[in-house]
């Protein structure tokens, strides 16, 4: 089970099955419980890939040395 869409779908799968769970509880969700919130962590991603396909940054952890 290592494919991307597998893993994908897995992913989503556990989530929807917490997601449930926490409801059924009546405890509040450790996320943003309103679609802004979830498109801001949506766009953190997306930003994060971005990067990553530009081949540009700067190491922080290396320039302070740990």
């Amino acid at each position: 089970m290592s494919s991307t869409p597998v893993l994908t779908v897995a992913a989503l799968l556990v989530g929807a099955s917490v997601g449930a769970l926490f409801a059924f509880l009546r405890v509040p969700i450790p996320a943003p419980p309103e679609l802004p919130g979830v498109m801001a962590i949506v766009g953190i991603y997306l930003g994060f890939k971005l990067v990553g396909y530009a081949d540009v940054g700067f190491d922080l952890l290396d320039a302070l040395g740990l």
